[in-house]
């Protein structure tokens, strides 16, 4: 894996997926440029033939989702999502940011689908697998024009994201929220300037994310904020500051989870430490291990005790509705 970062992006490294059947080594032939490398993005177009992903796993609060991209320019190191960019011969490094896929014709699908004969409503989530309001939005509008037929077909809807271009789409939110049929989650992972440069390098800055929770509030659309994920001896000692500064800015609920390294995110996750904290890099990996390994026990015995009550929950959360949600607002 590359020693230098690539200006702009998560991550210098793109590790071939684990569909690849061949494999290729990068070999330094000693007449290295001494600039910073820089990876432009580049957008394919994808016709869909569905748009509504479902699950039914008991750690999610939604069953069905929609993502209007592939890939996600913000570049998050940690990105649960990486890996499956391999299901399309991409790789979850560098490629997962910069080599992205537009599912233009997001929109009237969602309309097949919701006039289908026997579609029963439930909350359909935006921003599972990766961010609504990523950059590339701003010209391709795609989740706007969902939100559009959400609104038409009075259905609702949750959303998560980093990202400060929700606000241009306030208009239609405040709509739907004077229905109750929307709500948003925020993701604020820090507030630290230089840690989010690296760390989410092509997000909203965090004073950005608290003005988007400020602003979706005083147009009275429920608005949470996501704390996640917590990396110990990277961002686990913001939580309280986190939880202090979303709820001064409007939010009124929130929930948290540990960091996870599926797949290919582990490595790409140990070089980013590498690149960027390797003094603390042993003891980052040693919490980590420690943390997650409590965590699979906790996971399993919620999931027993999800299916055992009917019920469904999201692991290592903790949520706040009504009269909790106020108290919430004033810690």
């Amino acid at each position: 894996m590359p020693s230098a970062p690539v200006r702009g992006r998560g991550t210098a490294s793109n590790p071939h997926n684990r569909f690849a059947p061949r494999q290729s080594t990068l070999e330094s032939d000693g007449w290295e440029q001494e600039v910073p490398a820089t990876a432009s993005t580049e957008v394919r177009i994808e016709i869909a033939k569905s748009i509504i992903s479902r699950n039914t796993s008991p750690d999610l609060p939604f069953d069905r989702s929609i993502n209007t991209y592939r890939g996600c320019e913000h570049g998050c190191i940690y990105r649960y999502a990486r890996p499956s960019h391999a299901y399309w011969d991409l790789s979850p490094g560098i490629d997962f940011e910069t080599r992205l896929i537009a599912k233009t014709n997001a929109a009237s699908r969602l309309e097949e689908a919701l006039g289908a004969r026997g579609y029963q409503c439930a909350p359909i989530n935006l921003g599972a697998n990766t961010d609504p309001y990523q950059p590339i939005e701003r010209e391709y509008r795609l989740t706007r024009q969902v939100l559009e037929v959400l609104l038409r077909y009075r259905h609702p809807v949750t959303i998560v994201t980093k990202g400060a271009l929700i606000l241009r789409d306030l208009d239609l939110l405040g709509e739907l929220a004077s229905r109750g049929l929307v709500r948003v989650m925020v993701s604020l992972t820090t507030l630290d300037d230089d840690l989010k440069r690296v760390m989410e390098p092509r997000a909203a800055a965090p004073s950005a994310r608290l003005r988007v929770i400020s602003r979706l509030a005083e147009a009275g659309v429920p608005v949470g904020v996501l704390r996640s994920p917590m990396i110990p001896m990277v961002n686990d000692h913001e939580l309280e500051a986190l939880v202090r500064a979303a709820a001064d800015a409007g939010a009124l609920s929130g929930n948290y989870m540990l960091l996870r390294l599926p797949l290919e995110v582990a490595p790409l996750f140990e070089q980013w430490l590498q690149d960027h904290y390797p003094q603390r890099m042993s003891h980052v990996l040693s919490l980590v291990r420690q943390s997650r390994g409590g965590e699979v026990v906790r996971l399993a015995l919620r999931r027993s005790n999800a299916r055992r009550r009917g019920i469904r929950g999201l692991a290592g959360a903790t949520f706040c509705t009504g009269a909790q949600a106020q108290r919430f607002a004033k810690t």
